[in-house]
């Protein structure tokens, strides 16, 4: 059961249909645009704040408002992609305070049963599944363009020869550089990622700058731990450092609050301090003429509680209006910008450019 979402929960009911009528029963005031609460469906908080943190990802947000895809799905069940620009579009252009999330949960749950279970689950497992069908979705549209040719960079998913908004815009290249140290052979690999879970250091406060440092430190490989070198034909000591070597456009941190000391998981409780401005990546890009790669917050998933009694909300900078609100499910209000910054933080949203208001047009040019 999630902390403090009871109360939500008797009103809203386990599904969508309760939500409804409360809409028919209610008379709300006009809403801003991109701003509406969502519909607890029981323990779905963890969801609800995901979907808050993309819907103000404004280029992701702008291409579902068009409807393009609609073009390269006739006849296929594209489910995710489909429930979730209806969401957006709901959430950008309807008329209620909060909207209901059924659709898209059936959706994700389609894809992924696991999330059918009414019970607590992570905020940053349902980012990345979903973030996974988007792709899936997406990338067989593009495809399907008889005007756009795909290259054969390698993506999210198994979909390893096409191209998305999602690789376009979120997915970056981790480089691996590993040395043998006994006859100095190197070589190179590079892995794809859309989120980095980095590690959060010891200590009642510690900064996101020192949690960056953490994952990407030389590390060295010895005894057990030794890694084959193809020259000496033998497990050797090796130095291993991982550098980014295509930084993305939106970076997606997650911090790692939760972890196992033996048997036992627990929640690190650590006060990570965070920038809203000017995050600079260019330390660790493997590419040197990048001399500052700045990003900033966007949004935020936060948690409180413990591993099974808590609850998820988001904070949310509008791409319009540039002020941040608080989303409680179907709670929403506005927030000074200086009280972002708290130790409730699990998963941060950057840009490394400027958002605006997504409109809602019939061509949209962001391939």
């Amino acid at each position: 059961m999630d902390a403090d979402e009871e109360p939500y929960m008797r009103e809203v009911g386990p599904s969508a249909t309760s939500c409804r009528i409360q809409q028919n029963e209610q008379l709300k005031q006009k809403k801003n645009k991109g701003v509406a609460g969502l519909c607890n469906l029981g323990n779905t908080c963890y969801m609800n704040a995901v979907l808050q943190c993309l819907n103000c990802s404004s280029p992701l947000v702008e291409y579902l408002l068009s409807w393009q895809f609609e073009d390269y799905i006739a006849g296929e069940k594209r489910e995710v992609v489909t429930a979730f620009a209806n969401l957006v579009t709901d959430l950008w252009f309807g008329k209620d305070q909060y909207v209901s999330t059924e659709d898209f949960w059936f959706a994700i749950c389609s894809v992924h049963p696991s999330f059918r279970k009414r019970s607590q689950q992570d905020a940053q497992e349902l980012l990345i599944y979903t973030l996974n069908a988007l792709h899936e979705d997406l990338a067989s549209n593009m495809r399907r363009r008889p005007s756009k040719t795909i290259g054969s960079s390698s993506c999210i998913g198994n979909n390893v020869s096409s191209e998305s908004l999602i690789t376009r815009f979120i997915q970056g290249v981790l480089r691996q550089k590993t040395i043998c140290l006994d006859c100095g052979h190197t070589s190179h690999k590079d892995d794809i990622f859309t989120v980095l879970s980095l590690p959060i250091p010891p200590g009642n406060d510690t900064s996101l700058q020192e949690c960056l440092e953490c994952f990407f430190q030389q590390v060295i490989l010895t005894r057990k731990d030794k890694m084959f070198c193809s020259y000496c034909e033998i497990k050797q000591d090796t130095s291993v450092k991982v550098q980014i070597g295509k930084p993305p456009k939106i970076l997606i941190l997650h911090l790692k609050r939760f972890e196992y000391q033996g048997q036992v998981k627990r929640k690190l409780k650590t006060n990570v301090i965070f920038p809203l401005h000017n995050l600079d990546l260019s330390p660790f890009v493997s590419t040197f003429n990048v001399k500052h790669l700045m990003y900033n917050l966007y949004s935020v998933v936060n948690h409180t509680g413990d591993l099974d009694f808590g609850h998820y909300t988001a904070y949310c900078k509008h791409p319009g209006t540039k002020e941040w609100n608080v989303f409680d499910d179907m709670r929403h209000f506005s927030i000074a910008e200086s009280s972002v910054q708290t130790p409730l933080a699990y998963i941060l949203f950057y840009t490394s450019q400027a958002f605006n208001t997504p409109k809602k047009t019939s061509s949209c040019s962001v391939y």
